[in-house]
């Protein structure tokens, strides 16, 4: 492992001596990492005085957010832009992992209650996407890619576990989990922690340590690398496909000013045949009251379409109609006066024979987009009217 500013000065010599003294190659493998230069380009040197001092860094940021901070913007032989938020983004990752293991901590357990349909769900998804970043963590390492060993496995734990799986199976306010969730998503992170700990050997350790009294042979530093099953492929699609359902009812609540606390009811035109058995996983994370199949689109109701599925949101009760269509008028006088200043320009001859051809389609996109945004207004004007 070394620096391309001495491949020659150095790894060359080295092979030259390997063959001249012991007619044999010193080594089959020679990893170039990128050089750590400041904002300015200019590589780090005591002459210049540019070096950040690495024992403050470890002070203010801890010695596991410096190094997931820089390793998270260093692409494998590329040089790194060294700024300070790097290794602040570092210690948000690490604090999240440990805000996640103090919510986990925090349930209450109880052994009489079943686990729910949706937390079952929800732990065979990250079950199956859990296998699916393994299978690409280790394609990184047999590349040498490291940085994209972390930015896999930093996506699957602040996305995928923290953002997705921790809120699916988090009990009520106040009310205990079941003992079979607790213990499969306790595993889950364990198995989290196995994939992060070259990046954040402190922090995992301390978690490691503290999930339960573990003897010095049980140290994750000598721990087994994780194993899981074959990956379910449908269950990731679906699961996608339920991920932008909820995500488009959490829109439509902050467009529509809808407070997370009011029940709304969804229906869906369903042409893609995504199975009910999700209903209970999308209404416990939409706050929705019940789910209903239709063939027709619904009047006076807020709608958005996950692939060819459509999804509507009754307004009434919900929203001031009359301020809302107040707003959507106002927006369509808008996008209508981008729109003509967009058709304007492509109407002028002389701009469409001089501009660059890459500049007239993207005019031209822009009047695609318009178009769609005032057919989209004027619908949500029709549903409230």
């Amino acid at each position: 492992m070394t620096g391309p500013d001495i491949l020659f000065f150095w790894v060359a010599r080295m092979i030259v001596a390997g063959y001249e003294y012991k007619d044999e190659k010193p080594f089959d493998k020679v990893y170039l990492t990128g050089l750590v230069r400041d904002k300015q380009r200019r590589k780090m040197s005591k002459s210049l005085g540019n070096s950040p001092d690495a024992l403050k860094l470890i002070e203010e940021f801890g010695a596991d957010g410096v190094r997931v901070g820089l390793l998270l913007s260093s692409a494998a032989g590329n040089d790194l832009m060294f700024d300070e938020s790097l290794c602040q983004q570092g210690k948000g990752f690490v604090n999240k992992m440990w805000n996640a293991f103090r919510l986990i901590k925090g349930w209450e357990i109880d052994t009489k209650i079943e686990q729910p349909s949706y937390a079952k769900q929800g732990i065979q998804w990250f079950q199956s996407r859990f296998a699916q970043v393994l299978d690409e963590v280790e394609d990184h390492y047999s590349k040498y890619r490291i940085s994209d060993v972390l930015m896999s496995s930093y996506k699957l734990i602040w996305d995928d576990f923290c953002g997705w799986l921790l809120e699916i199976i988090k009990p009520e306010y106040g009310q205990p989990i079941d003992a079979l969730t607790y213990k499969q998503v306790i595993e889950l992170f364990e198995n989290n922690l196995r994939l992060i700990h070259p990046f954040t050997p402190f922090i995992s350790e301390e978690i490691w340590q503290s999930i339960t009294e573990r003897k010095v042979e049980d140290a994750l530093c000598i721990n087994t690398w994780p194993t899981t099953v074959e990956p379910d492929d449908k269950l990731l699609v679906d699961f996608e496909m339920v991920k932008d359902i909820i995500s488009g009812i959490r829109t439509v609540r902050k467009e529509k000013q809808i407070s997370f606390k009011n029940e709304i009811s969804l229906s869906v035109i369903n042409n893609e045949g995504l199975s009910a058995d999700y209903n209970d996983l999308i209404m416990k994370m939409g706050n929705v009251d019940s789910i209903m199949q239709v063939t027709d689109q619904l009047s006076g109701a807020a709608s958005y379409r996950v692939k060819s599925n459509e999804y509507f949101i009754p307004l009434s009760g919900n929203i001031d109609t009359a301020a809302e269509l107040e707003k959507l008028e106002a927006e369509l006088k808008r996008a209508q006066g981008f729109l003509l200043g967009v058709q304007k320009k492509l109407s002028n001859e002389r701009f469409i024979a001089g501009a660059p051809e890459k500049v007239v389609e993207l005019e031209r996109k822009k009047e695609a987009d318009a178009l769609a945004k005032i057919d989209t207004i004027n619908a949500s004007i029709e549903a409230l009217k």
